[in-house]
């Protein structure tokens, strides 16, 4: 079954970026010229997603104008002649078929993915995690990547990359075996482990495909770290029962939810901008020579 819904979790309060994210959702804290949230849902569409639903929470309804139509300044850009920013501003609210949903109480990623369930119906679907931006090449969005390792071996799949020791007790660590040229057998998980608990240095990342049968699973799940409903417990019982599959994804992310992976995404994707690429890496070379 191909997959064609995505969720994206973009409720959290982004506490690492305040105070901007007081006001601004780090969501739609621009990278160059478009808000993180544009990435994401770039991705999914590139990989042959039709339908999109985006968890947000009160403050968030930035995240909804964004992908809306907006009649006074289209009508103005036009009558300025600007016709390709105003083909830019149509193809954004074109982009997929895009509704929302409010976590009213931020009772952690398992319980926002769990207000999916009746958008999701019986289907596989897609999680993006609303603090990864991820750029691949694009024939390759990551949870195209994803989506194929579904489609090979029938089981959920989550986006993995090997970090640091220090990394490894602030995220999940996965008991892997290897299946094919970066693929694994997922067998285990932990959310933010111990060090006597670590499985290996590989961690779940911002991308997985789930069965619908998740739902049930948070459901009777109880609370986990931190004292949330964590979406790691959930995919546990399904690696432990049915298998997963884990896929060391080609691509490069980007924290939006930390202050340094906002400048590295900023600095990066803006040094490859096909508009201001060129200007921007002659500052940067130059910039680099002030420095001590």
């Amino acid at each position: 079954m191909n997959v064609t819904k995505a969720v994206i979790p973009a409720a959290g309060l982004g506490t690492r970026v305040l105070p901007a994210t007081k006001s601004v959702p780090k969501e739609m804290l621009p990278i160059v010229d478009r808000p993180a949230i544009h990435y994401i849902v770039e991705e999914a569409v590139r990989a042959g997603i039709t339908d999109i639903l985006i968890i947000t929470s009160r403050g968030k309804s930035s995240v909804e104008d964004y992908f809306d139509r907006a009649p006074e300044l289209e009508e103005r850009l036009l009558r300025s002649g600007k016709e390709a920013l105003y083909r830019q501003i149509i193809a954004v609210t074109q982009m997929a078929n895009i509704q929302y949903v409010r976590q009213q109480e931020a009772k952690g990623l398992g319980h926002a993915v769990l207000c999916a369930k009746s958008f999701v119906g019986s289907e596989p679907f897609a999680v993006l995690y609303g603090d990864d931006v991820i750029v691949s090449p694009p024939d390759k969005p990551v949870i195209g990547q994803l989506c194929e390792a579904y489609d090979r071996y029938g089981l959920g799949v989550v986006g993995m990359k090997e970090v640091t020791p220090e990394q490894i007790v602030k995220y999940s660590s996965l008991a892997v075996e290897p299946l094919e040229d970066r693929v694994y057998k997922v067998t285990d998980m932990v959310e933010k482990p111990a060090p006597d608990k670590i499985l290996s240095l590989y961690s779940i990342l911002g991308r997985c495909i789930l069965p619908a049968e998740v739902f049930s699973i948070l459901e009777s799940t109880p609370p986990g770290a931190g004292g949330e409903l964590q979406l790691t417990d959930a995919m546990r019982a399904l690696a432990r029962t049915q298998g997963m599959t884990g896929v060391d994804y080609i691509g490069k992310r980007y924290d939006m939810g930390n202050k340094l992976g906002v400048l590295e995404a900023i600095v990066e994707v803006g040094a490859a901008h096909p508009e201001i690429g060129e200007g921007f890496r002659a500052y940067l070379r130059e910039f680099c020579r002030t420095l001590g």
